[in-house]
């Protein structure tokens, strides 16, 4: 097919490396095929109204590789496929994707690259399944997407997670306090684990290994045993206790179709108390892991990804998500990319790793 006009949005959960990637496909596809590129504002929302989009030049990306966010504006709401909308006083979902249908053939675009995680990445593929020409870019710091080695922003994340482990240190052995470091991660338990692991944690928990509130505290009562008057836990914002269920800081509901992670750090730490003879924190990291300027890592495969993506429509490689194969940037078909989460294996050698170390990963 000839393309002329390509269109652009970032969509979930902002994170860095996204200009990164922006700025790779609207340089490619001006200085190596004269195509024409148009920024879609606010994710999927800017589909659906006429007025959030704007072409993107070559001045526009210039300066912004350095820059976190995404000059585009996201959203982890919108939905085409499931619009609420009030009816007769309640909230109903509304399938709106016609809409973004015709608004696609009015702006004339030829093909649509959408970065996103799995949420949106899964909305990529079903308006790929209604005719539209789609090529995904993984993006998450939770790093919890099929097919890809690494999404980009993960690095960043992980470098930012592991920094406030290493301040944590210090006041902690002054104070000799249990300090815990509640990250980011939804589902998957990367983020905890890899920065726990660089960032010297005495107890990690994640999602994939429910924890034991007495083994936790026996891992610290050992460690005071052995002279050492301070512990640091990390905890993702997925990990629950055996036989418990999640902390959720906000409910589902038919606004909002996801609920919000957060508060195991506190929980931990209520929990903990009744059986330590010391002072506990908690540090919520939160929005910190998706703000800032990203890692050489991020902004190179951001790059690399925004130029592969351009690449495959070029190529007609549609429904199809660029990914990271080793040292290589391949594709793969966005289908597969979002089956289900890559989650961490608990029989697996990173696990292992941190167990090799003394690391005590909940139970």
């Amino acid at each position: 097919m000839t393309i002329g006009t390509i269109g652009i949005l970032t969509g979930g959960g902002d994170c860095p490396g996204l200009n990164a990637v922006i700025r790779g496909v609207v340089k490619s596809a001006i200085i190596r095929h004269s195509w024409e590129v148009i920024g879609i504002e606010d994710g999927f929302d800017g589909l659906l109204d006429l007025k959030k989009y704007r072409p993107l030049s070559l001045e526009d990306v210039r300066g912004i590789l350095p820059r976190g966010g995404t000059i585009l504006g996201t959203t982890n709401r919108g939905n085409p496929f499931s619009c609420p909308m009030e009816l007769e006083g309640k909230i109903v979902q509304i399938d709106c994707s016609d809409t973004v249908m015709a608004n696609i053939r009015t702006l004339g675009i030829d093909a649509l690259i959408t970065v996103g995680g799995e949420g949106s990445l899964k909305i990529a593929l079903e308006l790929s399944r209604k005719g539209v020409p789609v090529v995904g870019v993984p993006k998450t710091i939770d790093n919890d997407l099929r097919e890809t080695d690494f999404t980009f922003g993960y690095n960043t994340a992980l470098e930012t997670a592991t920094d406030a482990l290493d301040k944590l240190h210090s006041t902690a052995e002054s104070h000799h306090r249990v300090m815990i470091l509640e990250v980011m991660g939804r589902y998957a338990g990367w983020i905890a684990l890899e920065s726990g692991i660089a960032g010297g944690a005495d107890v990690i928990l994640i999602p994939e290994i429910p924890f034991s509130i007495g083994r936790i505290c026996e891992a610290v009562k050992e460690r005071s045993g052995r002279g050492s008057r301070f512990s640091i836990i990390v905890a993702a914002e997925g990990a629950f206790p055996q036989g418990g269920g999640r902390v959720v800081a906000k409910e589902a509901d038919e606004r909002n179709t996801i609920e919000r992670l957060g508060g195991i750090g506190q929980y931990v730490a209520k929990q903990i108390e009744h059986c330590l003879d010391m002072d506990v924190r908690v540090t919520v990291l939160g929005h910190l892991q998706r703000g800032g300027s990203p890692t050489t890592f991020d902004r190179a495969l951001g790059s690399r990804f925004g130029t592969k993506a351009v690449q495959m429509v070029a190529d007609n490689e549609f429904g199809r998500m660029a990914c990271l194969r080793g040292r290589h940037i391949s594709s793969v078909s966005i289908e597969d990319a979002t089956r289900d989460l890559k989650l961490v294996d608990p029989n697996g050698e990173i696990v292992q790793t941190a167990m090799d170390l003394g690391i005590m990963l909940g139970c």
